[in-house]
């Protein structure tokens, strides 16, 4: 049975879902939904279900199994694609993370998930990607997407979801990923050229020249000193975002009492 890309269809002779929760699209509904949360979601970054839209509509038919093939040729990421492993809540059991020593990818997990007030529960299910196991691909790449944020440090807000956002695109070759840059043009001034200036071109350098962070098996690497496994994927942390933000509020805060 041909996928359901391959097979015609329109909208009145749609072919059945190939997984639980497919919604089997046509060419030009594809690309209207591509265009479309694309467009929304550059207007409102925070919008979670039109970045993964977006995603999942133009991440086929190259670049989702280009990542897959990615995953085969490793012995890990093949490990993955046969166990299938989620990341949520209670797969991970945060509690333990949270009780973990300070230098290990569990404790800088549930620490940055607990700074930040987010959950590994809100990540949106795949619907339509064709291929059951690339649909896995995009489950498991976004689902990852937190253990990025905490290998690295970057925050959630609008200037450290951009610098990831290069990171990934560098790294796992999502038009999404790349197409989300964009968002820097909505950045302020000092944003900006934090951006330009420090966060892109590390975003670039370490994930063009990082080991494919699909491939980490992060279940099996919450004992690992964090520090360490950086090393190993060869990612360099970045300056801490939330300091150097935090540092310039000081700095005008001072500079306005002055004047005064």
């Amino acid at each position: 049975l041909l996928p359901a890309s391959s097979r015609y269809f329109s909208l009145l002779n749609r072919p059945p879902p190939n997984y639980d929760g497919h919604i089997p699209l046509t060419k030009i509904e594809r690309a209207a939904l591509a265009i479309g949360s694309g467009l929304l979601s550059f207007r409102d970054p925070r919008r979670g279900d039109l970045i993964a839209a977006l995603g999942e509509a133009t991440a086929q038919p190259f670049f989702i199994s280009a990542l897959r093939n990615r995953m085969l040729h490793s012995p890990t990421g093949r490990r993955i694609l046969r166990a299938r492993p989620r990341i949520t809540s209670t797969s991970l059991d945060i509690p333990k993370l949270r009780a973990m020593p300070p230098n290990t990818l569990g404790f800088a997990y549930a620490y940055w998930l607990d700074r930040e007030g987010v959950s590994p529960d809100t990540r949106a299910a795949v619907r339509y990607i064709d291929d059951e196991e690339c649909a896995y691909v995009m489950q498991r790449y976004r689902e990852c997407h937190d253990f990025y944020h905490a290998l690295v440090g970057l925050p959630v807000f609008r200037e450290g979801e951009v610098a990831l956002k290069a990171f990934e695109f560098a790294n796992t070759g999502l038009p999404m990923t790349g197409l989300s840059v964009f968002a820097a043009l909505t950045l302020k001034r000092r944003e900006w050229e934090r951006f330009w200036g420090v966060y892109g071109p590390w975003a670039v350098r370490n994930g063009w020249l990082a080991g494919d962070v699909i491939n980490v098996y992060w279940e099996e690497e919450l004992e690992t000193d964090v520090g360490v496994l950086r090393g190993r994927l060869g990612i360099e942390k970045p300056p801490d975002l939330r300091e150097i933000r935090r540092g310039e509020r000081e700095r005008r805060k001072t500079e306005k009492a002055e004047k005064e």
